[in-house]
């Protein structure tokens, strides 16, 4: 719009110039040589106009004709240009779909129509890396690093192919570069703080976080969770030989993050060594309102070295009293109460847990307290059995994966301070419920004699032979008895019957090609055979007449097993050495 008004104000000035002029003629003599030339002062004007654009005019001709290599030259290039350009634009499409040939062809086309720009050695590199080829990428990326207006993003080239290479020592030392060149780049602190926080390198992890701090890369709640657990691992670290140093560390973690129990713990032990006692109780209390864990009311027992038992109980109750009907607190003051041997108020403070519904710690600590008080197998049993399927306990988790204590440093993503003591959503089997079934499974493959003894194999009792009765009676004069032997008729003979149900010695056991038979049955202890009665030969026959009852050999009686019986134990080799607990809690 001003160029406009500008142009208007010009047309206007000439015009009203020209006007001027029109409105006062005159003459305008030139004497040159001996000639005089005579023209008025308007026609003067227009002829000096057109001389000077016929001026201008022939130096643009010339100017034009001295410049056109140079202008042929530059056509040149700017097509040269646009075709490299029109070739990067279509490799990065490429690169986009995955389209790796293409994409090759693209890099090489724009390399050769734009030479080593910036976007050509890119699109190399990327082309290199979608099709797999680890050595030309880094190549290119080298190329952008010595480069000092793309250093950085050569640098970060070279990062990711050390870490896709497992050569994690290049990457630490890439990422080291590129902080140092531009601090404020996300990438680079984020990744050496990761890198020092996995080497131990406490001290230098906190540096780095305070320069991403400072650069806006990390806010500021974040930054205070990951320092407390860096402050946190360093005072776990400096415990044994600095405890002075260690003490501050844990509880300047405290203050940054209250709810972290290990820095509360380790914050307690070492004010207690000290025997700043009051101070040491303070803190673990800050944390169990803020977040309770058994770790916590364990250090609060034994906050005073050489309380009793009981004074770690009343401690215990005035814990729970600050986070009222918490699970922690019931199962704290119950632990206390088990070691301090009053059963009865350890129950009481299980005891709206069981209503509720029992958790895997509760039923453990149930049978605990039903051994120590009753030594009740059958009651031990049906704890254990319940604490298989009872809902799980919270643990260390980070990033979905269950850790046996705390740590600083996620094991599967590397980041610090997300281990967190919660219940998992999905909980995996229970490694104390599996130990409760292979103790369970082990007793109940157990049997009464050690496998070493010999082996007594139940034989069949024979079957008592049969005498019919003859269809004639037999002779006076003699009577063929079982043992066929023969019986004067003088004499009152014994009365031929079935065999009396007696015990019966096992026979023999019949020799067997093996080399080593099983060795035989022990005797049972003799009876006393009864003697046969004498009887008449017409009671002899009416006695043979009927038949022989046929009686079963008397069975041992069974006695079935009682329900709580855990049955038979093992020989123990070794008898001095106390029996193993078939439970444990945590």
């Amino acid at each position: 719009m001003l160029r406009v008004l500008v142009f208007i104000a010009f047309i206007f000035l000439v015009s009203a110039g020209l006007a001027w002029l029109a409105e006062r003629p005159g003459d305008i003599v030139l004497n040159w040589q001996g000639y005089e030339i005579r023209s008025s002062l308007m026609i003067a004007a227009l002829a000096v106009a057109i001389l000077f654009a016929a001026l201008a005019i022939l130096w643009t001709v010339i100017r034009a004709i001295l410049r056109a290599p140079g202008s042929f030259e530059s056509y040149l290039g700017r097509r040269r240009r646009d075709r490299g350009y029109k070739a990067l634009s279509d490799g990065m499409i490429a690169v986009g779909a995955g389209d790796a040939r293409s994409a090759r062809k693209a890099a090489k086309e724009s390399r050769t129509l734009l030479g080593a720009e910036p976007l050509p050695l890119l699109l190399t590199a990327q082309a290199a890396q979608l099709s797999g080829e680890s050595a030309d990428a880094r190549t290119a990326f080298e190329a952008l690093a010595a480069r000092p207006d793309t250093k950085v993003l050569g640098l970060h080239g070279l990062f990711i192919e050390a870490r896709r290479q497992d050569e994690h020592e290049a990457a630490k030392h890439f990422a080291e570069q590129a902080a140092e060149t531009a601090p404020k780049i996300g990438w680079a602190g984020v990744a050496l703080f990761e890198y020092q926080s996995r080497d131990g390198d406490w001290l230098g992890a906190m540096r780095t976080l305070e320069d991403a701090v400072r650069a806006g890369a990390v806010d500021k709640a974040t930054a205070q969770r990951r320092r407390a657990a860096l402050l946190t691992a360093r005072a776990m670290e400096l415990e044994a030989g600095d405890p002075a140093e260690a003490r501050a560390a844990a509880l300047e973690a405290h203050r940054l993050d209250p709810a972290l129990a290990p820095a509360a713990v380790i914050g307690a032990r070492l004010l207690s060594r000290a025997s700043d006692y009051r101070r040491a109780a303070r803190v673990l209390e800050t944390t169990w309102k803020a977040a309770p864990h058994p770790d916590v009311a364990d250090a609060y027992a034994g906050v005073r070295h050489g309380d009793s038992v009981r004074d770690r109980l009343k401690r215990m109750r005035k814990l729970a009293e600050l986070r009222a009907n918490h699970p922690d607190g019931a199962m704290a003051v119950a632990r206390a109460a088990i070691d301090a041997h009053d059963f009865a108020a350890a129950r009481q403070a299980l005891e709206g847990q069981v209503k509720a519904g029992p958790s895997e710690a509760v039923c453990l600590l149930m049978a605990e307290i039903e051994e120590r008080e009753h030594s009740d197998e059958g009651k031990v049993r049906m704890w254990l059995a319940r604490a298989i399927n009872a809902p799980r306990n919270a643990v260390w988790m980070a990033d979905g994966r269950i850790l046996d204590d705390w740590a600083p440093v996620s094991p599967v993503s590397g980041e610090v301070g997300v281990v967190a003591w919660t219940v998992s959503p999905e909980p995996p089997p229970s490694r104390v419920a599996l130990q409760i079934e292979a103790d369970l499974a082990a007793e109940q493959r157990m049997t009464v004699e050690p496998s070493d003894a010999p082996r007594i194999e139940a034989k069949p009792a024979p079957e008592p032979e049969i005498i019919e009765p003859e269809p004639e009676a037999p002779d006076a004069g003699e009577i063929v008895a079982d043992d066929a032997s023969v019986v004067s008729a003088d004499e009152p003979p014994p009365v031929a019957v079935a065999p009396a149900p007696e015990p019966v010695p096992a026979p023999e056991p019949v020799p067997e090609p093996e080399p080593a038979p099983p060795p035989p049955r022990p005797e049972p202890e003799p009876v006393p055979e009864p003697k046969p009665a004498p009887v008449t030969a017409s009671a002899v026959s009416a006695k043979a007449s009927e038949p022989a009852p046929i009686e079963e050999p008397p069975e041992e009686p069974v006695i079935p097993p009682s329900p709580d019986d855990p049955g038979p134990m093992p020989d123990n080799d070794e008898p001095d050495q106390p029996r193993p607990r078939r439970f444990g809690l945590f």
